[in-house]
């Protein structure tokens, strides 16, 4: 069986890292790289830490407004879906790539599978949710990682192929919890103290391209008594250039690390302030509290559980949730068991045996 797999930002380079390691014992897989992220810091860098072999195709399509970039891609992804002549197009999460890898297949009656299938914010707004929700309606299997998922799926009438697979990120979080190196060196280099600061990753357009909700947001960071460490994403960097923002003594700014090193930020911190989906449930796995920078979250199961707070870009919220998070009691399992990706296989081989 033959996979072409397309990824184009940093979780989903994470997330193809896992599924590509149980693929390609058994199966052959072409792996397409958009170009959506083509910063080193944010996407060569990743394929060399996770050991996912180079690329068979980069597109190079770098940025652009959502429309151009989405079109760039899906000509080009078309071009390759028909040298390649794949048994499935495998897509992930809820980028331009993901709908470009989707519609791209489609049109060429390549069957698609979904990896995160059935997320939802219910917030047509976000580019992200028009995305997901557009690619689940062209998917023939839907790889759902939560209950929650499936039955947002049964809702908009989406039964055939969806499965409960569980989230291929816990995968991928537990082989960097087993692979990260000296934690103590790492916070010595910055200096960090092992649960005495607060880790920030902020990227979303919502937070990054709205300057009342980021200057908000950097209103309630100058406002917290403690040290806050940030690796800045390029987009949030380029606001921050053009605010001219001078982050007080207590805001580390940082370059983009890598995973395993985020990894190690993320279960070393007190708390984690972010508006990223991923980094949510790998605080949750890290058991440490997260503040969602956001008005809703697609991961309600870490809400439900009290691990997670969903504060929007309020200031005295951000302070609030900060200064009087009560840690639960109870840390029930969420989102499978570390072998989502080889029921994704599994998935794929029986779809393909059914056709």
């Amino acid at each position: 069986m033959k996979i072409v797999t397309v990824v184009g930002a940093r979780p989903q380079f994470i997330k193809a890292a896992a599924v590509s390691r149980e693929l390609r014992k058994t199966h052959t897989e072409a792996l397409i790289h958009t170009g959506q992220h083509y910063d080193a810091n944010m996407s060569a860098h990743f394929f060399d830490e996770l050991g996912i072999p180079e690329p068979d195709y980069n597109l190079d399509v770098g940025s652009g407004s959502h429309g151009h970039q989405t079109g760039a891609m899906l000509a080009r992804l078309e071009d390759v879906f028909m040298a390649e002549s794949p048994n499935w197009a495998l897509v992930y999460g809820d980028t331009n790539s993901t709908l470009a890898g989707a519609l791209a297949a489609t049109k060429l009656h390549i069957p698609v599978a979904h990896v995160e299938a059935g997320l939802r914010s219910f917030n047509r707004r976000m580019p992200e949710e028009v995305n997901r929700v557009l690619t689940d309606h062209a998917a023939d299997l839907l790889l759902c990682p939560s209950q929650t998922a499936v039955e947002n799926l049964q809702r908009e009438g989406v039964t055939r192929g969806v499965r409960l697979v569980g989230d291929v990120m816990y995968d991928a979080w537990l082989y960097a919890a087993q692979q990260s190196g000296n934690a103590p060196a790492l916070l010595n280099a910055y200096p960090l103290e092992p649960g005495a600061y607060l880790l920030v990753t902020i990227h979303r357009a919502e937070n990054t391209d709205d300057e009342s909700r980021l200057r908000s947001i950097l209103t309630a960071f100058e406002s917290l008594d403690e040290p806050l460490v940030w690796p800045l994403h390029p987009r949030t960097r380029k606001t921050l250039t053009r605010l001219d923002y001078a982050p007080p003594p207590h805001v580390r700014l940082i370059e983009p690390v890598g995973y395993f090193e985020m990894t190690t930020l993320e279960r070393s911190a007190r708390m984690i302030l972010t508006d990223s989906g991923g980094i949510q449930k790998e605080a949750y796995w890290a058991s440490v509290p997260c503040i969602t920078l956001r008005d809703e979250t697609e991961w309600v199961e870490t809400v439900a559980a009290g691990w997670n707070v969903v504060v929007g870009a309020d200031t005295q919220q951000i302070i609030d949730a900060v200064q009087s998070f009560v840690t639960p009691d109870q840390h029930p399992s969420l989102y499978g068991d570390g072998q989502t990706a080889s029921r994704i296989v599994e998935a794929l081989e029986s779809m393909e045996i059914a056709s």
